[in-house]
């Protein structure tokens, strides 16, 4: 075992992805040397298209040249489509593509809640830990403009997912009830509480991006979810109408849910949304839901190939 850090690997030799976790801090990372594939650590001139038309998640192309599931199948929910990502950063990682249109200007709640049912169709038997994100146009870290979410899922959780769950279950043996219900208590009605009664969506105290917004569900796991997808879906349309007023249109979305797999320690979902700055219509940003929304960033190259590249 390394002293410094502890390394475990998943997924099969062309695709494989790297956890790492800092034994002094705890923080952690992920490696997908194979993502360079995608050329997305690549320079384009400035005259370059913004995108390819139809690309691969438009309808001419998503039913021929996007993978399956094992069983053959894609999964179709209103027009949202999700399959297997071809080039995975998880142990099981999911693409739902939201809308038939290539960059529309509104993504309605009839669009987002077909999406969400998606994921959960994706991860509704899977008991590890489920997210399901967003990166919503290329300054919020989309490789694709045509709007997608992304669900993960592995056995341990990300390090924020980890934090609250951990964090939850302490503060529910100390006190006898969830967190949830405490927060609520004290915010409903308040100066951060912004609409929603049953579904609460609050502006986050302690923000972890832009705007920070997020809405505490009743539920734990991600099989727990569809009953909720429809006011959820209403809340981040609200939302997303907020960011739009106030000058952003690019954004990062994630909804962290605990393992089904797992005894229930007092943690309950969220849906958290955080606004980004938009520096210009081609420009990917590095930092996505990941880096933001789970604070564990997606690295590209082994720290051990880096000698290789000295001049």
């Amino acid at each position: 075992m390394n002293e410094l850090f502890l390394v475990t690997e998943c997924g099969p030799k062309n695709r494989r992805v790297q956890y790492r976790r800092d034994h002094l801090t705890g923080l952690q990372c992920r490696i997908a040397p194979d993502r360079v594939r995608r050329s997305i650590n690549v320079a384009h001139r400035p005259d370059a298209p913004e995108d390819e038309v139809p690309c691969v998640f438009c309808p001419e192309r998503i039913h021929s040249e996007t993978p399956v599931f094992p069983d053959g199948r894609r999964i179709a929910v209103g027009e949202s489509v999700t399959f297997p990502n071809l080039y995975p950063f998880a142990q099981r990682h999911v693409v739902t593509v939201m809308t038939e249109a290539h960059n529309p200007a509104v993504i309605t709640a009839g669009q987002i809640e077909d999406a969400l049912r998606g994921q959960i169709a994706a991860f509704c038997t899977d008991d590890g830990y489920v997210s399901c994100n967003w990166n919503y146009l290329p300054s919020a870290g989309a490789s694709m403009l045509h709007p997608h979410m992304q669900g993960v899922a592995d056995e341990a959780p990300t390090y924020y997912a980890g934090l609250a769950i951990d964090q939850s279950a302490a503060f529910c043996r100390r006190t006898g009830r969830t967190y949830r219900d405490f927060l609520i208590d004290r915010e409903m009605g308040g100066p951060r509480h912004l609409f929603g009664d049953e579904l609460p969506f609050f502006a986050h105290a302690v923000p972890l991006g832009e705007k920070e917004v997020r809405a505490y569900l009743p539920v734990r796991c991600i099989d727990e979810l569809e009953p909720w997808c429809g006011l959820l879906a209403e809340g981040i349309e609200r939302v997303e109408s907020l960011y739009r007023g106030a000058g952003h249109y690019a954004y990062n979305m994630a909804l962290v849910c605990d393992a089904a797999g797992k005894p229930d320690g007092g943690f309950r979902a969220f849906c958290s949304l955080i606004a980004r700055i938009n520096p210009g219509a081609t420009g990917m940003s590095d930092s996505a839901f990941m880096e933001r929304m789970h604070l564990e960033p997606i690295v590209l190259t082994l720290p051990e190939d880096l000698a290789g590249l000295l001049p």
